[in-house]
């Protein structure tokens, strides 16, 4: 294992990151802070509790979702597109380098990025509500692994890219309103039980359900189903991107 090498790319991208320190850090915090003032305040006053949680504090990890799956994926697409974009990836491919070091220089600080500011979020949402987790541990596994997930979907999307307007294509109109019918704001019981068959076969539902549990201990679909999930999808995003460095899907032409 090269550990100079993927030390040298995490730091370059994490370098970028606290470069644009408004745009990373300062503009999730004020757009937490709206998400609070618009579904906390005005929703939640005609809202009392869901499952015996405040509507308030019963929205934070939908909002910390939201948050560090936008930030995985394009901090992890941007990181790998704009060396091809510039064509400086053909210098990293000739480098004596295995994939493996490179996916965890890119795909590690691309999920470091998203821990950070999910943390931040939850820090931000003590100031609006009164918070507590109930199970630390797991809530720590699953922010952990769904930064990693989405950070490796984040670097597969880089590679399929060939535009920069291609690059925001999969997370504006499909990462998105998926985590916004996910559950994020509701919890899918309120919605009728048609509704509630379809929106199971939405895979954020599992995210946001088990990241909630580990708050509250309460949940849409049961933990093992969530645990199954993002860790399924783990598997899937390795599997894919050991394909493209196997035949070099779109890096080497």
């Amino acid at each position: 294992m090269n550990l100079p090498a993927i030390k040298a790319i995490y730091v370059f991208e994490m370098a970028r990151f606290f470069r644009t320190i408004l745009q990373s850090i300062i503009s999730p915090v004020i757009s937490t802070s709206l998400y609070f003032v618009v579904f906390g305040s005005a929703i939640g006053s005609r809202i009392d509790t869901v499952d015996g949680v405040s509507y308030g504090a019963f929205i934070v990890p939908g909002l910390v979702m939201l948050t560090v799956l936008m930030q995985s994926v394009s901090n992890a697409s941007f990181g790998i597109y704009f060396p091809k974009f510039i064509g400086t990836i053909y210098e990293l491919l000739s480098a004596p380098l295995s994939f493996i070091e490179i996916v965890i220089g890119y795909v590690g600080a691309a999920a470091t990025k998203s821990l950070v500011i999910g943390t931040i979020i939850l820090v931000t949402a003590t100031f609006f509500v009164d918070l507590h987790v109930e199970h630390p541990v797991w809530m720590i596994a699953f922010l952990l692994l769904t930064c990693l997930s989405f950070a490796l979907l984040g670097f597969i999307l880089g590679i399929w890219a060939k535009s920069f307007e291609q690059l925001q294509l999969v997370p504006m109109l499909v990462i998105t309103p998926l985590v916004f019918l996910g559950g994020s704001f509701y919890s899918i019981k309120m919605l009728p039980p048609a509704w509630q068959t379809v929106t199971l076969f939405n895979p954020v539902v599992y995210l946001i359900s088990g990241f909630r549990w580990a708050f509250f201990g309460v949940a849409d679909v049961s933990l093992m189903g969530s645990a199954l999930a993002i860790l399924g999808f783990f598997a899937l995003c390795l599997a894919i991107v050991w394909w493209i460095f196997k035949t070099g899907w779109r890096i080497r032409s």
